[in-house]
Formats: C-alpha cells, sequence, structure tokens
C-alpha cells in the first residue's frame, strides 16, 4: 500500500494537513491537495470517459450514420454556450496539468501522479463533456444521458462546495478552485441541455401519438396558429428570467385583460395530455397490483417525473447558495476588522454576494414555478378522473358518495392535492439545509453545536403529537364541510320548494347549526396555525440562548465573527422549524383528501357496458330480449327491485308499461339502459336509445343545443321536430327564440315546456329505441298526438298513468311490486285481467269526461314549414339584441383598492383587531432590532459580562414572542369573527334572494361560493393580512437601520424603489384579472360538474359522456390559464424584486467596504450583513 502511495505522490508528504498519504476517515475533506482526493477524482473521471466511450460506441452502431463530430448540425444557444463554458475548462485544466509536468521537470523531483494526473483526468473529461456530449445530445441515449448528466451535476457540486469551503478557512483563491467553480456551471448547463431535448422528444412523440385517441376516439385538435402562451416557445434565458411574460404584463398595462387576451396552455400542461398520461400509468400499475391503492400516486408521480425532478434540482441549488450566505458574513466581518485575505476582498465579496443572492433567487422562483406546474396538471388530472367517474358511478356508490361532496371533491380535494407539489421538496431540503447548518454552527462555535443540535431535536419531536392531533382537526373539518355542503346543495336544488311552503327559517337554521359544528373544528385548526407562528419565532431563541450558555461553560469566547455568524446560521433553522409544522399540514391535508378522492375514483361502477350490445344487422336494430333476469338498485341481491322479468320486443313495436304507484315501471326502463343492477338473467339491447325522463333534465343552454344536444344541425329534421313537439309558438314567446339561454334544471319554462324540450331533444335523435318515462303528463292532448305519430316506425317503451294511450300499443304490461303480471294488446288485457281493469276505472273517475283524443289523427292546426323558417330566421338576427336570462358572473374591472379589505375589517371590531395585531408586530419588530443592536454594541465590551449578555439577549427575545403571541392570537380571533359574519351574511342573502335570482345563477357558481371561497375566508384570509402587514412593517424596519447605519445607500435605495413601484404597478394591472379570472372560470367547473351530476342517466342514455367530458377538459384548461399566468406573474414580480433588493444590499456592501476604517465597528457591520441575509 505505500508502494502504492509512492506511486501517486512521490516521496514527499502529499497533505501538510493530514500527514498521511492515506486514511481511512474524511479528514481529506479538509483539504483538496490529499492524495486520497485526487485518486477519487482520477477514478470519477475514468468513470465518465468509459460512459462517454459507450455513448460512442451505441451511436456507431446505431441505424443513423455517425456523420462526425463537427457536422452539419443546427445547435441551440443553450448547447452552444455549453460546449464553450465545458470546453473551456477543459483546456484549462489540461494546460494547468500541463503546467504542473513542466514545474516538475525542472525542479527533478519526480513526476508524482496526483501533481499532474488529476487534471489531465479532469481537462480531457471536461473537454469530451464540451465537444461531444453537449453538441451530440441529439443522438445520444436518453436515459443513459441523464444518468451521465446528474453524475456531472452532482460531482460538480460536491468539489465546488469542497473549494468554496477551503478557499474561505484558508483565504486564498487558487486556479484549481476556480477552476471547480466554473465546472458547477457547466454542469447545470449540461442539465438543462438534457432536459430541453428530452423534453422536445416528449413534446414531438406527443404529436405523433395525437393522430391515436387514447380517451374516446376523438380528441381536441388544436390550431397550430392559435394563441399559445409565449412560455411554450421561449429559450432558456427567457424562461430563466420570466422574460416571455413581459409583452402580457405591459398589455395589461395599457388595457384591461379580457378572456380572450389570456393565451392558451401549452400541449403539455392540458387537461387532455395530463388525463391521456395519467390513465395509461395507472393501467400499467393496476396490471401490476390491481388492489393496490398506491398506484394512483405512483402514476401522478411517473406521469410528472421529469418536472419534479427539475424542480428538485432547482431547490438543492437554492439551499447550498442560501448556506452560503453565513460564510459571506463572517468573511465580511473579519475584512471589517482589517484581516482581509488580500487587498480588494471586500470588492470580492461585495460581488459575490449579489451573485449569489441572484442565483438564489432565480433557482428558488424556477423551483416554485416548476411545482407549480406539476400541481396545476396534477388538479387538472383528479378533476378530469372524478368528472370522468361520476359519470360511470353505480347507484350505490351514488348513495355514499352525494353530489354535494362530490363537489367537494372538485373543489376542495382536488385544489388541497394541487397545492401539495408546490411543498413536495420541503420535506427533504428541509433536513439537509439542517444538516449544512449544523456544519457552520460547528465550524462558529465548535462543540457548542450540540446544544443547538438538541434543542432542535426537541422541537421538532414536539411537533408529532401535535401534527397527529392537526390531522385529526382536519379530518373532522372536511367532514363538518361535507355536511354543510350537502345540506346548501339539497336547500340551493329545492330552493322553489322551500319558498313555497315558508321553509327557508327551518332550513337556514339546521345549515347555521351545520356550521357552528364546523365552527369549532375550524377554531380549533386556527390555534394550531397560531401555534407553528409562534414556534416559528420562539425556537430560535431557544437555540440561541442553549447555545450561549454552553459556548459559556465551555470557554468558548463570543466574537464578533463567529457569533453573527453563528445568528445567521441559525436563521437558517429558522425557516426549516417553521416550515415543518406547515409542511405536516399540507401532508396531512393532501393525504385526507386524496385518500377521499381514491375512495370515490374505486367506488362501483355501473354494469352498461354488459348490456348495450350493438349489432349492425338491420333486422334487429330495436329489438330487447330479457329472460328470467332480477334487477336491483343496491348490492343486497336478497330481494331484488324487479323479479323474474321476461320480455320480447320486436323492431316497430309499441309497448305500455302500467301500474300502480311504486310498481316499478321506471325501474324496467333503467335496468334496459344499464341504470340498475342485473343480478340474474340475460339482457340484450340493440341499437340507439333516446330517453326521456319522467323529471325534466335542461342543462344550461340554448333551446338549439338542448335539442341537439351534441348532434349536427339538419334543418329539415329540424324544423320537424320543432313541429312535432309543438315548440314553434313557444319560440315565439321567448326573447330570443331558439335561441333563447335556459336556465339550470330549466327554471325559465314551465313545466309543458320542459317536456316538449325533452321530447324535442329524443325525436331529433332519431334513434332505434325510445324509452319514455311518463313525458305526456305535462303535454296537452294534441301535442301527445303529434310526438306519437313522429315516433311512427320506432321501437317505444312509454310508462303512462294515463289509460287513454293504451288502445294504440301493440302491448301492454301490467306490472306490480316489480313483477310483470301480464303482458297483452289493451282489449285482451282489460277483458282478462280484474286488476287492470280497477286500474282502469280509478284512472277513468279521477279523470271524468275529458277523453283522449284519436291518436291517428291530430285535431290541432299544425303550423307550416314556412312560418317555421320564417320564425327561426327572425329570432337568429335577433338573437344578439336585449339580455338572456343567465347572467354572466360579474367581475370587477381594473383597481378597486382597499375596498374588499375594509369589508372584511369593517364588523365586530375587525378594526380593533387588525391593529392591535399590527401594532403588536411593530414591537415585535423593535425587540428584533433590540436584540441584533444589543449584541453588536457588547458582544466585544469587556465591561458587560458574558452571562449578562446572553440574559439581556434572552430577555428581550421572550418580550419579542409575547408580542408575537398577542399577534396570533388577534389573528385567530380576526378570522373567526370574520368568518362567522360573512357566513351568516351569505346565508342570510341566499335565503333571501328571489326566485328571480336563482333562475339566473347557475347553481354551480353558488356553490363554489359556499365551498372553496369560504374556506379560503377561513383558512387562509386573516393569516394573509396580518402576514402581509408584518411584512410590511419588517421591511420598512429593515431599511430604516440600514439607512441609519450606512445614509449612503439612499443613493441607491430610492431610485430602486421607483423602479419597484413601476413592475408593482405592471403586476397588480395583470395579477388583479388573472385571479378574477381564475375565480369566474372555476364556477364553470363546478357548474358544469353539478349539472352532469344530476343528468348523468340522461346523458348515459344518449350516450354524450364522450362530449360531455371533453367540454369538461375545455373548461379546466379555461380554468387552468388564468391560474398558470397569475402564479408566473407571482414569479415575475418576486424575482425582479429580488434582484432589486440583491443590488440595494450589494451596494450597502461596498458602502461599508468603501468607508474609511474605523467609520463602523465591527458588530455595525454583523448588524447590517445579518440584515442583508
Amino acid at each position: 500500500m505505500e508502494d502504492f502511495w509512492s506511486t501517486i505522490s512521490g516521496e514527499f508528504v502529499c497533505s501538510e494537513t493530514i500527514g498521511k498519504h492515506f486514511c481511512y476517515d474524511f479528514k481529506f475533506l479538509k483539504d483538496p491537495s490529499a492524495c486520497i482526493f485526487h485518486l477519487m477524482i482520477i477514478c470519477f473521471d475514468v468513470l465518465l470517459l468509459i460512459m462517454m466511450m459507450s455513448f460512442v460506441m451505441i451511436q456507431k452502431s446505431s441505424l443513423r450514420p455517425f456523420r462526425g463530430l463537427f457536422g452539419v448540425e443546427r445547435y441551440s444557444n443553450l448547447q452552444l454556450a455549453s460546449a464553450i463554458l465545458n470546453g473551456s475548462v477543459g483546456l484549462l485544466h489540461l494546460c494547468l496539468g500541463i503546467w504542473n509536468l513542466e514545474k516538475l521537470r525542472k525542479t527533478n523531483e519526480g513526476f508524482p501522479l496526483s501533481w499532474w494526473l488529476p487534471e489531465l483526468s479532469q481537462g480531457f473529461t471536461w473537454l469530451l463533456v464540451g465537444l461531444t456530449v453537449s453538441l451530440r445530445l441529439n443522438h445520444l441515449p436518453r436515459a443513459r444521458l441523464w444518468l451521465f448528466s446528474i453524475l456531472i451535476f452532482f460531482f460538480s457540486s460536491f468539489l465546488c462546495a469542497l473549494s468554496t469551503f477551503y478557499t474561505i478557512k484558508s483565504r486564498e483563491l487558487s486556479l484549481k478552485e476556480a477552476l471547480d467553480f466554473l465546472s458547477f456551471p457547466g454542469a447545470i448547463l449540461l442539465l438543462l441541455c438534457t432536459y430541453k431535448i428530452s423534453k422536445y422528444e416528449d413534446n414531438d412523440r406527443g404529436n405523433d401519438e395525437s393522430h391515436y385517441a387514447p380517451l374516446s376516439g376523438q380528441l381536441n385538435e388544436v390550431d397550430p396558429i392559435s394563441h399559445v402562451t409565449p412560455f411554450a416557445k421561449a429559450g432558456f434565458l427567457s424562461k430563466i428570467s420570466f422574460w416571455w411574460l413581459s409583452p402580457l404584463m405591459k398589455q395589461a398595462q395599457k388595457k384591461i385583460l379580457q378572456d380572450e387576451d389570456i393565451p392558451k396552455l401549452p400541449e403539455s400542461d392540458r387537461a387532455e395530455r395530463c388525463y391521456s398520461s395519467f390513465v395509461e400509468q395507472l393501467r400499467i400499475l393496476k396490471e401490476k397490483e390491481p388492489l393496490s391503492q398506491k398506484s394512483y400516486l405512483w402514476a401522478i408521480i411517473f406521469c410528472h417525473r421529469r418536472e419534479i425532478l427539475m424542480s428538485g434540482l432547482f431547490a438543492l441549488l437554492k439551499v447550498l447558495t442560501l448556506s452560503a450566505s453565513p460564510l459571506l458574513l463572517n468573511s465580511f466581518i473579519l475584512v471589517s476588522e482589517g484581516d482581509g485575505g488580500f487587498k480588494y476582498e471586500g470588492y470580492a465579496l461585495a460581488i459575490l454576494f449579489l451573485l449569489t443572492k441572484i442565483i438564489e433567487s432565480v433557482s428558488q422562483r424556477q423551483w416554485y414555478f416548476r411545482s407549480r406546474i406539476v400541481g396545476m396538471r396534477v388538479r387538472s388530472q383528479l378533476t378530469a378522473a372524478i368528472y370522468k367517474k361520476q359519470l360511470r358511478l353505480s347507484n350505490d356508490a351514488r348513495l355514499i358518495h352525494s353530489g354535494g361532496e362530490i363537489m367537494n371533491y372538485v373543489n376542495v380535494d382536488a385544489y388541497r392535492i394541487g397545492e401539495f407539489p408546490f411543498w413536495f421538496h420541503q420535506t427533504w431540503t428541509i433536513i439537509l439545509q439542517l444538516c449544512i447548518v449544523l456544519l457552520i454552527l460547528f465550524y462558529a462555535v465548535g462543540l457548542a453545536t450540540i446544544a443547538s443540535l438538541v434543542v432542535i431535536v426537541v422541537t421538532v419531536l414536539c411537533n408529532t403529537p401535535l401534527a397527529k392531533l392537526q390531522h385529526k382537526f382536519l379530518t373532522k373539518l372536511l367532514v363538518a364541510q361535507d355536511e354543510r355542503l350537502k345540506a346548501s346543495s339539497e336547500a340551493l336544488v329545492n330552493m322553489k320548494v322551500l319558498k313555497l311552503y315558508a321553509w327557508e327559517t327551518h332550513f337556514k337554521n339546521a345549515i347555521e347549526n351545520l356550521r357552528k359544528a364546523e365552527l369549532k373544528w375550524l377554531y380549533s385548526v386556527l390555534l394550531q396555525k397560531a401555534y407553528y407562528i409562534i414556534l416559528f419565532w420562539f425556537s430560535p431563541i431557544l437555540v440561541y440562548v442553549a447555545s450561549f450558555i454552553a459556548c459559556y461553560f465551555l470557554k468558548i469566547p463570543l466574537q464578533a465573527n463567529n457569533l453573527f455568524t453563528f445568528l445567521a446560521t441559525l436563521r437558517l433553522v429558522q425557516d426549516p422549524i417553521s416550515i415543518i409544522p406547515d409542511v405536516i399540514g399540507v401532508v396531512i391535508q393532501a393525504k385526507v383528501a386524496f385518500s377521499r378522492i381514491v375512495k370515490f375514483l374505486d367506488a362501483s361502477e355501473l354494469q352498461s357496458a354488459n348490456v348495450k350490445k350493438r349489432c349492425f344487422n338491420e333486422k334487429l336494430k330495436g329489438s330487447i330480449l330479457i329472460e328470467s333476469a332480477d334487477f336491483s338498485w343496491e348490492r343486497n341481491v336478497t330481494k331484488p327491485t324487479l323479479r323474474n322479468i321476461n320480455l320480447v320486443v320486436r323492431p316497430g313495436q309499441k309497448i305500455a308499461i302500467c301500474g300502480e304507484v311504486g310498481s316499478g315501471k321506471s325501474t324496467l326502463l333503467a335496468a334496459i339502459l344499464g341504470e340498475a343492477r342485473n343480478t340474474k338473467g340475460n339482457i340484450a339491447v340493440y341499437g340507439k336509445f333516446a330517453y326521456v325522463s319522467q323529471t325534466a333534465w335542461i342543462p344550461t343552454g340554448t333551446i338549439r343545443e338542448n335539442i341537439l344536444f351534441g348532434s349536427a344541425l339538419d334543418v329539415e329534421r329540424y324544423q320537424e321536430t320543432l313541429h312535432r313537439s309543438s315548440l314553434v309558438k313557444d319560440l315565439k314567446l321567448f326573447p330570443h327564440g331558439e335561441f333563447t339561454e335556459i336556465g339550470e334544471r330549466g327554471v325559465n319554462l314551465s313545466g309543458g315546456q320542459k317536456q316538449r324540450v325533452q321530447l324535442a331533444r329524443a325525436l331529433y335523435q332519431n334513434a332505434d329505441v325510445y324509452l319514455l318515462d311518463d313525458p305526456f303528463s305535462a303535454v296537452d292532448a294534441h301535442t301527445a298526438t303529434n310526438l306519437f305519430n313522429g315516433l311512427a316506425g320506432k321501437t317505444v317503451l312509454l310508462v303512462t298513468h294515463q289509460v287513454d294511450f293504451l288502445p294504440a300499443f301493440d302491448s301492454v304490461l301490467l306490472m306490480s311490486d316489480g313483477n310483470i303480471l301480464q303482458a297483452f294488446p289493451y282489449h285482451q288485457l282489460l277483458t282478462s285481467s280484474h286488476k287492470f281493469r280497477d286500474l282502469v276505472n280509478a284512472h277513468k273517475e279521477t279523470a271524468g269526461s275529458g277523453q283522449f283524443a284519436d291518436v291517428t289523427s291530430a285535431q290541432r292546426n299544425s303550423n307550416s314549414d314556412r312560418e317555421i323558417s320564417q320564425c327561426l330566421i327572425e329570432k337568429h338576427f335577433n338573437a344578439l339584441n336585449g339580455d338572456q336570462l343567465i347572467k354572466q358572473e360579474e367581475r370587477e374591472r381594473g383597481g378597486i383598492g382597499l375596498k374588499p379589505y375594509f369589508q372584511y375589517l369593517n364588523h365586530n371590531s375587525g378594526y380593533i383587531y387588525f391593529s392591535v395585531s399590527s401594532l403588536s408586530h411593530l414591537m415585535f419588530a423593535i425587540c428584533q432590532i433590540l436584540q441584533n443592536s444589543w449584541m453588536a454594541a457588547n458582544v466585544d465590551n469587556p465591561e458587560v459580562s458574558t452571562l449578562k449578555l446572553i440574559v439581556v439577549y434572552l430577555l428581550i427575545g421572550v418580550s419579542s414572542i409575547v408580542f408575537m403571541l398577542i399577534r396570533s392570537l388577534l389573528a385567530v380571533s380576526l378570522g373567526l369573527q370574520s368568518s362567522k359574519y360573512l357566513f351568516s351574511q351569505l346565508v342570510n342573502s341566499l335565503f333571501r334572494a328571489p326566485m328571480s335570482f336563482y333562475d339566473s345563477t347557475p347553481l354551480g357558481r353558488i356553490l363554489s361560493r359556499v365551498s372553496l371561497d369560504l374556506s379560503i375566508v377561513d383558512l387562509d384570509v386573516p393569516f394573509v393580512l396580518t402576514y402581509t402587514a408584518g411584512g410590511t412593517i419588517n421591511c420598512y424596519a429593515d431599511l430604516t437601520v440600514l439607512a441609519v447605519l450606512t445614509w449612503q445607500v439612499l443613493f441607491v435605495a430610492i431610485p430602486t424603489v421607483f423602479v419597484v413601484i413601476r413592475m408593482q404597478r405592471h403586476y397588480f394591472a395583470a395579477a388583479r384579472e388573472f385571479m378574477r379570472m381564475n375565480g369566474t372560470t372555476k364556477s364553470f367547473i363546478a357548474n358544469h360538474v353539478a349539472e352532469t351530476v344530476a343528468g348523468a342517466m340522461t346523458i348515459r342514455a344518449f350516450e354524450e359522456e364522450d362530449r360531455f367530458f371533453i367540454k369538461n377538459l375545455d373548461l379546466i384548461d379555461t380554468n387552468a390559464s388564468p391560474f398558470f399566468h397569475g402564479f408566473a406573474s407571482n414569479e415575475w414580480l418576486i424575482l425582479r424584486l429580488e434582484t432589486a433588493c440583491a443590488v440595494v444590499l450589494a451596494s450597502v456592501a461596498l458602502c461599508m467596504v468603501m468607508l474609511p476604517p474605523g467609520t463602523l465597528t465591527s458588530g455595525e457591520t454583523s448588524v447590517i450583513v445579518t440584515i442583508e441575509m
């Protein structure tokens, strides 16, 4: 072994700090000149060279010919930048290795490998990385390329971190360390090149596969010249700086943005693409583990693994740059004390500080932005999956998952899960940041770090039982929200009945009682938030005091450089410790929400696929065959709803179904549609369905849209349908004719008009089998005659209580108690069945002398085709004049000032709560300044003992925590009182609103207000208000301290403030509209889901599931686009604000360097730099 190390390092000792050629510990990490360190570099370089040679061999053996290294090919700017930087680093390493060889030759001391081989090996590696890998990315295997790029990134990060530590420790910068620093951005460029090439390849593959139909045989065609967001084609620098968003921000400054001004999402972010990939991944995982609920989670992860990885790399870069701040602080303090390593070290540190802060800001912004993209995609996937599932949900599953709960899954649970990716990387960056902090603390105060570690561990352990308690509170809160939303949905749907019977007060009280139960759990959750805020600010003080006491007993001197390095480092602990509760809360919320959604997605589905059988034999179209079948609405088969059903219907037959109430007539039609569970026997139906329900379902839309119901317009058949359904006279009465928009549930139509529109929808479809559930009860006899004549030659099954229809039917089924008693023509059944005679006589006694007209002829004057056409033309030209019944959701325009906040505070002493809370935070900020000032003024004062220094610091800290406690409790009280008042006002408004409000307002829009919007008011608004006030106070307090200590910075700060204000104006003009559009378009999704839940049976009967699903995908994209540009605008502004702040703070650092020696004490310098951190 000694001979081996002598060959590598020669006869002399390779590292003075280690003293041995080789050791089995990690002391070599302290000195980059150690032999084992050089050997590790050589081995890793050899591994990378072998990987690159394998790339070349694979490329030569591929089908595509190898055209040489510099073949005629178009390279991106990112590839060229990577090639130039990495190639230059490689050339410099080669030059350094050759220079070392020449130096050894002149000294005649032999040629130890550790002096020249690492440089040559790194030189060849980086040169090949620059010229081979960077320029040949398009031709290399993707999996191996990703592995190679990640290895390069981590190895360069390792070298850069060690070189940074060694440079700061030795206060010297050699060429070797400088090259290590340059290798890090080169590795980042290579990784970004790999990501960009892989992403474009996936997009191209997706475009090729878009010719196939993964969903339903149909895909939304995207116009290539459509208004797609500039982010889709933005370059690397544009994406990093969010410059692609600047044109839209400038446009918002010139005019108020409208819906058409918002660009569409990129293809990869659209709901259809996201849902397709989710279904495909879920199918693969379900094949391996059919019963595992974890398949849903892993399917989501596999769909977004690349974006998760990229955001994770940016998170790592952010943590590394953030951790460099205490080391820079230590260097600044040493320079201020006259202990600089070289002449211009202060200027170099100021520039390095500026670059570090900019890189930290850029990496954090990309981390958050890409995590938001993942969250948006996940929310789109789950919303689409929930919608698709509720279209196939079985009846027993609907008893478990009500309409209100399904709305909660979409509005609340999917939203909570969409927020989780934003917090995902916090789960491991917290641990990494804590480890780095402990290393820096050990460097600053030595063994006193153990006291800090103990306090940190105890603080984290204290969160464990509280996290379980928070899980309980959140679960109870979500259950209470479900109960309240379920009751609210039932009351809103049946509001007309409540008002007719004057039941508003009773139902309002019931909802308010449910709200009281919800407020109990809301109060507990808000108190937990207040506790976490106290923990955020109190835990660093405990760590400070514990460490200071440890220093006192261990006789570790407290000086300005190690003291403020320690304080600045512990500020890095403050964020991880404070985020732990938030991360736990988000994880718990996401877990609860995800389990609810997974339970819903795993619920049982209908058996309609086993019922409907397609047959292209014209002789069988329209026929129905049921053999000894039992049907049940529930899983319990001990007593089926329908028993021993035998039915044969030939094409073109007219079958009437009659019987007493509850005999199973409607259930028989549902069984034919596949809605009821087939527990025994066989059922087969051939042909296309048309279904008319007993209770009319009319979705929001125009009369024409309801009649066409997704079919293409055939003018002749459309006019005939209007004639058959007697709608021509009604169209003349409507303000916009056939283009009149029908309110939700057909609220602006009479009962007869609803049924005629429903019948016209069925008649227009030209189906083979018509299933009519007592549709003639709300129409007159002449209309019924026209409709009956229009169904000539069609198979018709009619459920009816009107016996006057029965003679015209081929057969009449008499049902009782779930059985078909008899099936004969009318006259035969009348003579053979006593029960049927009693039914007919009872109806005649009730109906009196009114007789139904002969179904073979219509006595009512029919409308001519000319009259119908003239009516349609007149109404078409008048369709755009006047107002529709359904009002567009109101949206504020332009700035609205502070009015909403005043409205939020203007009740239940809200102003008092907020004012005292803000005052408490001001006192807290003053205490923070006093803490730092006390330490700065007395750390080097020999007249102040260490014990006194610690005690006074502790007392000031405890005082600050008292003020923070007051602020947090006032925020809880403000939120609770405001939530009570706002909900009370909301409920009163809803129950006092006239029916015209419900006629013109979709149900989904109202449910969106009482679900997601109210949840935000409950949980987010009070703390956001206090955070905003607190952040403003902290900003001005810090700026005041900087101005007092270095007033020269005002020459830079004042112009910067002016620039920041202009940027904020651009931001506010755009962000306001993004948030408003996000809010209004969100209600479209809720309204569409609510309508679909109500009309799911009709949608399935007409086989229009795919059309409604595609409409849902479009609505999701419509909502996601302003959401996407909204959070992008947040990052756009924050990046520019942080860059401006970095410029101001770097100016402060330059001022400190340029001021004459002695102007600022080391303590004052420490305070300034600590604020900058």
